[in-house]
């Protein structure tokens, strides 16, 4: 089966090696599997013909049958266009042409019959159709009845001619000729269960559909299988981690119950305490963990995240923690110092930048097993450190990371790996966390710190600037402090500079009683280090910074954050800055500030911040405003390599797909049933390095 859909493009008729290297370059299309898996993008209703009086400006596409009676050139220069016009037995139009006018006059003939398809619109209260699709009237054409496929090209694949209509040629070429070569790839008790339509005709219909009837079921059978093998592929890495991964068992509480009894400086909250009972459950199994923490800035996950070194450590193994930046590594390492002082245990730090001298410090304590836990950065999966025995490591952030730093730290231990807890703020809709994540096992803290009050989210527009600045004196009276951001301009750091210092400046000017700091990417770490400190000290009562801050210091006295150009950020960075306030009692609140003119997206990001402080709401938006490959940077890691399906759009098939995986693996975790036969031979017939097991390969 591989073998025909391995064939290179180019030994299709009218291909040829040098436009199957462009076609190859501009899409990434290389064979015939490629091909037939290049689904399009939309169709073009053809099932109808319509009559010129009933064609309007609102309708989309139209099918129109008429003769051409009149054609002129009108205007000079660049205004030039071919206007002809179009009557059929009920009324006229115009075609209008503004590019090729001279090849159109050549190929269009007075009184010929023909059949024009395009978008209708108005010009001075006629109807008219600029550069319609026209082609002689046939016996063939004339018969309404299909969706016409549109597939994506590229402006220099149509410069050669390789538009949307010649790849459907192409298309239909390949699956003629891959009769007998398409086989069955799902058992024949789902495709009753579900009523999915056989694979062969379903790639006929996805590309071919002669009605919307026949399109639904090919999208649906296709949807269906390409959810079911990734999750397949998912749940039987999680099987066979289960089965064949040992795990160590921690179930030694002691250092945990001196925590809680005697140190512990708040009440857990319910959501907590649920948590670390599921870890705890994980880590004196025997099962190695891999487990996915998801919770929203300031919901308690360190604490929770230390209590689960405690079972380690209490163990006499030792426990490492990553973050993507040294800010929040610092962060974390102060938080846990305190309590790892209380009980006596060793803690230390290593990023990119700890000397010479402190790192073979550490490198040796860590290898007698004196030192208990590590927080570092990527420093931490050097060749160089060595652990004598790593229990459990947790890596925060992980979509800051790829999956070749996550499997350097796996391999820390050289005889049993250590269990894994996966830490994210960056809250990941239930959909996007099944596929992504779907091997790993997902605990969430959807609670506050009782306490805490929810951030009130204020929107305003530039014009209100004075009543902002009234708003934040007011607070910073009260004894509290500022946040003001600006956002990172990729394009133009100098513009983004310019903005920031035209900011402070105005900001100077309007708070002059009142101390200020300044933070960008642009400073050196240590003077970064010093005006956030200053900040934290309450030494300034303003900060004005760029992004910088994102992910940074703990200032629970801070209650506001303006966010200025609000428009230019997106969902979930909106959110992260806006979790930086609300970390003490006071009530805290996030100003956003936008110019009057928004697009569509950004008045929805906006309206969404305002609406709720729920990041898993807020996720959701974000996913189907951007879809998945962004929010988790899984691009990178090619989890996501999906052809069809749209986790966004089409939760419920992502889950009863999910759900069907599950139960034929329980019932067969190796596939070797009988009525498990297309499945594995699908399986056994993609390449090793196949990432979504729902492609031909």
């Amino acid at each position: 089966m591989p073998a025909f859909f391995d064939t290179s493009i180019e030994f299709l008729k009218g291909v040829g090696p040098q436009k199957a290297a462009l076609i190859g370059k501009e899409m990434g299309l290389f064979t015939y599997g490629d091909l037939i898996q290049h689904y399009p993008f939309r169709y073009e209703d053809r099932t109808q013909f319509h009559t010129i009086e009933s064609v309007h400006a609102d309708m989309p596409f139209v099918q129109i049958k008429g003769r051409i009676t009149k054609m002129e050139t009108v205007g000079e220069g660049r205004k030039k266009r071919l206007v002809a016009r179009f009557e059929d037995d009920t009324q006229a139009m115009e075609l209008v042409w503004f590019k090729g006018i001279q090849w159109v006059v050549k190929k269009l003939k007075l009184g010929v019959d023909y059949v024009a398809f395009g978008k209708p619109a108005v010009f001075g209260r006629k109807v008219n159709i600029a550069h319609p699709e026209i082609e002689i009237l046939t016996t063939q054409n004339n018969k309404a009845g299909f969706l016409q496929p549109v597939y994506h090209t590229s402006e220099k694949m149509k410069a050669k001619f390789i538009d949307s209509k010649a790849i459907s040629k192409m298309i239909r070429q390949v699956i003629v000729q891959a009769e007998g070569h398409i086989y069955e790839t799902l058992p024949e008790n789902l495709l009753q269960q579900f009523s999915l339509i056989e694979k062969k005709y379903a790639l006929w219909h996805i590309h071919f559909p002669s009605n919307q009837e026949l399109l639904q079921k090919a999208q649906f059978r296709l949807k269906f299988e390409e959810f079911f093998f990734i999750q397949l592929k998912l749940l039987k890495m999680k099987v066979t981690r289960i089965d064949k991964f040992k795990g160590q068992v921690f179930n030694d509480s002691s250092l945990l119950t001196e925590f809680y009894n005697q140190h512990l400086p708040f009440d857990l909250t319910n959501a907590q305490k649920r948590v670390i009972r599921e870890i705890y459950q994980d880590m004196k199994s025997g099962k190695q963990m891999n487990r996915l923490l998801q919770g929203d800035v300031g919901s308690g996950k360190t604490i929770v995240a230390f209590i689960c070194m405690l079972l380690v450590v209490s163990s006499g193994a030792q426990a490492s923690m990553m973050a993507p930046t040294e800010i929040l590594a610092d962060q974390h390492y102060e938080g846990l110092k305190e309590y790892a002082d209380l009980l006596g245990i060793k803690i230390a730090k290593l990023t990119g930048s700890s000397k010479t001298a402190e790192r073979r410090v550490i490198h040796e304590a860590l290898e007698d097993g004196s030192l208990q836990i590590l927080v570092g950065t990527h420093a931490l999966i050097e060749d160089k450190v060595q652990f004598k025995n790593l229990g459990l490591a947790i890596i925060d952030e992980q979509h800051r990371f790829g999956v070749a730093q996550r499997a350097k730290l796996w391999k820390k231990n050289a005889t049993q790996f250590p269990h894994i807890l996966v830490m994210t703020a960056t809250p990941i809709p239930r959909t996007l966390a099944m596929t992504v994540y779907g091997d790993l096992d997902v605990s969430i803290i959807d609670e506050l710190p009782a306490g805490r009050k929810p951030i009130q989210t204020i929107h305003e527009y530039d014009g209100k600037r004075l009543s902002v600045f009234g708003f934040m004196k007011k607070e910073i009276a009260k004894g509290r402090q500022i946040y003001v951001v600006y956002p990172l301009i990729e394009e133009s750091e100098k513009l983004e500079l310019k903005d920031l210092m035209d900011g402070y400046e105005s900001i100077a000017r309007a708070f002059p009683d009142n101390h200020i700091s300044i933070v960008h990417g642009k400073m050196k770490p240590q003077d970064k280090d010093f005006e956030m400190q200053r900040f934290v000290k309450h030494e300034t009562q303003i900060m004005v910074a760029t992004t910088v801050i994102e992910v940074g210091v703990n200032v629970p006295n801070a209650s506001v954050m303006v966010i200025e150009n609000a428009e230019r950020f997106g969902l979930a960075q909106l959110h992260q800055l806006r979790g930086r306030v609300g970390r003490g009692a006071d009530q805290s609140y996030c100003v956003l500030m936008t110019d009057y003119k928004l697009s569509k997206e950004a008045r929805i990001r906006i309206d969404t911040m305002v609406k709720t402080n729920n990041g898993f709401e807020i996720a959701d938006v974000d996913l189907r405003l951007r879809g998945p490959g962004d929010i988790t940077g899984t691009q990178q890691s090619g989890v996501l390599d999906l052809l069809i399906a749209d986790i966004s759009k089409d939760t419920k098939l992502l889950q009863a797909a999910r759900n069907a995986a599950s139960d034929i693996l329980e019932a067969d975790p190796e596939l070797s049933a009988d009525q498990n036969r297309n499945i594995l031979r699908h399986i056994n017939s993609l390449k090793k390095t196949a990432v979504n097991w729902g492609r031909i390969s």
